[in-house]
C-alpha cells in the first residue's frame, strides 16, 4: 500500500511537467534494435499538421552510448508532403566537442542531445507529413545508437 502512495504523487509531478510543455506539436523517438542501426533501418514518424500559420522549429532527439565510437552523425531526412511532394536534407548531428567531451545531457553512459534541424518553419499545407530518418555514416551497421527521434514545437 505504501509503493501505492508513492506512485500517486509521482504520476501527477509527471503529469504536471508533460503538460507544461505547451508548445511541443509532435514528439516521438523510436528505439534503435540492439542499439546498432542498421543502414537499411529507416525510422519513419507521422505528424498530422493543422496549423499553417504558425512558425515551427525541428528538432532531431538522439541518445548514443558513452562507447559511441564518434563525435557526430550524419543522418538523410526525407520530408514527405501531403500532396505526395517530397525533400531530402542531410543532417550533421555534432554529438561531442573538439575534445572528445560528450554534448547533451548524460546520466550514466547515456547521452542525450537535442539537436535544432530547422527554425522558424510555417508547414505549407494541412494534413499528414512524413519524416523519415537514415543514419549516413558509411557503415552498414552503426553501433551504440540507443534511439532516435522527431521533435516539433511551436518557434516562440
Amino acid at each position: 500500500m505504501k509503493l501505492f502512495l508513492n506512485i500517486i504523487p509521482a504520476f501527477f509531478i509527471a503529469t504536471f511537467f508533460i503538460s507544461c510543455d505547451k508548445h511541443r506539436v509532435f514528439e516521438e523517438n523510436k528505439e534503435i534494435p540492439d542499439n546498432v542501426w542498421n543502414m537499411d533501418n529507416k525510422l519513419i514518424f507521422e505528424v498530422n499538421i493543422t496549423d499553417t500559420l504558425s512558425n515551427h522549429n525541428f528538432f532531431i532527439n538522439i541518445r548514443n552510448a558513452d562507447s559511441y565510437p564518434y563525435s557526430n552523425l550524419f543522418l538523410f531526412v526525407t520530408t514527405g508532403f501531403p500532396n505526395g511532394k517530397m525533400s531530402r536534407d542531410t543532417v550533421e548531428c555534432t554529438l561531442a566537442d573538439q575534445n572528445g567531451n560528450w554534448l547533451g545531457d548524460g546520466l550514466g553512459d547515456l547521452w542525450d542531445n537535442k539537436i535544432l534541424f530547422k527554425q522558424g518553419v510555417r508547414f505549407p499545407l494541412k494534413g499528414k507529413y512524413t519524416f523519415e530518418f537514415e543514419q549516413a555514416m558509411r557503415i552498414e551497421n552503426l553501433p551504440m545508437i540507443v534511439d532516435a527521434g522527431l521533435r516539433i514545437e511551436k518557434a516562440q
